[in-house]
């Protein structure tokens, strides 16, 4: 099953428009409050980040109970079967298992990236709702946000599942969890200045949702797709097409008659591209998680590839062992990146420099089967006329360097490089 597919699954499955009440962020705290009943209510109330708050303050406060289950205990009649017991596609079952394995990167604003094509992000919340003179301390609250996110090699648009999950509640007597809110609220900006001519992007119609936490907990996933419409084949004409996007989410908790929780704000950021560049990024158009780190990772042990390989590995490590030779000398591509060039005069610039370099440690070598290797690679910024003789040059055998290169074009296309795109080089052994 492809990513698409499984997205529009999970959307039939799990994101009924009668379901939700959305609402927008700026408005979100105040119509809840408006609804709010003639029950008695603590007057001045606010969630705080638990780790805000001194260890007295969370004494008695360490118990969390699902919420479904804390529900049933006090009345509710309409906690249902949570919603994350029906299973998601394969394809996001793989990546939220994938994304739960890298929890430190995965709960940063950014999320992990897994490559230019799928991201996500596991936060947890862990909130105290206490008054605001910080004197009475009336419950707690837990909760997982994920956000997956999804680009495609081929078409101009972005999703994400996003979701509210793993709910636990802990409130004094006196207070009712089934009053307590949850909001996610999605937005975004066009980056015009690194955009080509007229970037335009279509959000979705909803980007906000406010719910109860029983919502929530019945119906945790919601889908938010991002397109950008193009105009044709006009790279040959110079224009990519290219639009930078951010899309950001807050995140807003409340219970009636509380101030707005003020630690949300941009808790998720996610940096788009869409390009529209033609056959030197492989499928004419795509969408890339821009920020995702690209590597070109070759091994030693490889026999198509082990000559190359090594070469690399001693200019980014031995760097005394190579040519040309210089006290200090250094070679970017493992801590620095290397960026992309497409500009065959460039290229085949490069290639003749190295060439001369090779001939001059060498000889000729012509009818030996060998051929002049290159690092960094003629096809980026960093090749040997950029002027600092930071670059390696080595002879190897042909076929092997002719491979190398199929390699180093293969991962320029599969993962939407274009020029000037940064990507690093990892071998292994």
């Amino acid at each position: 099953m492809n990513i698409r597919t499984a997205f529009i699954r999970l959307a039939r499955a799990t994101a009924t428009t009668a379901a939700l009440t959305l609402l927008t962020a700026a408005t979100s705290t105040a119509t809840h409050a408006a609804a709010t009943t003639n029950d008695p209510v603590p007057e001045g109330t606010v969630f705080v980040d638990a780790a805000s708050l001194p260890a007295d303050e969370l004494r008695g406060l360490d118990q969390p109970t699902p919420y479904a289950e804390y529900a049933r205990s006090h009345g509710s009649k309409s906690a249902a079967p949570r919603a994350a017991a029906d299973p998601a596609p394969g394809d996001q079952q793989d990546l939220r298992q994938q994304c739960a394995n890298h929890a430190a990167q995965a709960k940063t604003a950014t999320g992990w990236l897994k490559s230019r094509f799928e991201s996500c992000q596991k936060r947890p919340f862990d909130l105290v709702l206490r008054d605001v003179r910080g004197t009475t301390t009336l419950g707690r609250l837990w909760f997982d946000q994920w956000v997956l996110g999804f680009a495609y090699d081929g078409s101009r648009r972005v999703d994400y599942v996003s979701s509210i999950e793993n709910i636990r509640v802990q409130p004094i007597p006196t207070e009712d969890a089934k009053k307590w809110r949850i909001g996610q609220h999605f937005h975004h900006s066009v980056n015009a200045s690194s955009s080509d001519a007229d970037p335009q992007v279509t959000a979705p119609q909803t980007v906000n949702r406010d719910e109860l936490l029983g919502v929530w907990d019945t119906q945790p996933h919601w889908n938010l797709t991002y397109a950008s419409p193009d105009k044709g084949a006009l790279f040959d004409q110079g224009n990519q097409q290219r639009v930078f996007l951010t899309v950001a989410m807050d995140v807003s908790a409340s219970s009636p008659n509380s101030a707005p929780f003020t630690g949300g704000s941009n808790v998720y950021n996610s940096s788009v591209r869409y390009d529209y560049a033609g056959p030197v990024a492989g499928k004419h158009k795509g969408t890339v998680f821009s920020k995702a780190r690209v590597e070109l990772v070759m091994s030693q042990r490889d026999p198509a590839v082990n000559e190359s390989a090594v070469h690399i590995y001693d200019a980014l490590n031995r760097p005394e062992r190579t040519f040309p030779s210089w006290p200090g000398k250094s070679v970017p591509g493992s801590k620095e990146p290397l960026r992309r060039v497409v500009d065959p005069t460039k290229i085949e610039d490069n290639r003749k420099k190295s060439i001369k370099e090779c001939k001059k440690v060498w000889g000729d070598y012509a009818g030996s089967g060998l051929e002049c290797d290159e690092y960094p690679f003629a096809s980026t910024k960093e090749g040997s006329t950029k002027g600092d003789n930071r670059f390696s040059v080595r002879l190897i055998d042909g076929k092997d360097n002719r491979k190398g290169g199929e390699r180093l074009n293969e991962m320029y296309t599969l993962n939407r490089i274009l020029d000037g795109d940064p990507f690093y080089v990892k071998i292994t052994n």
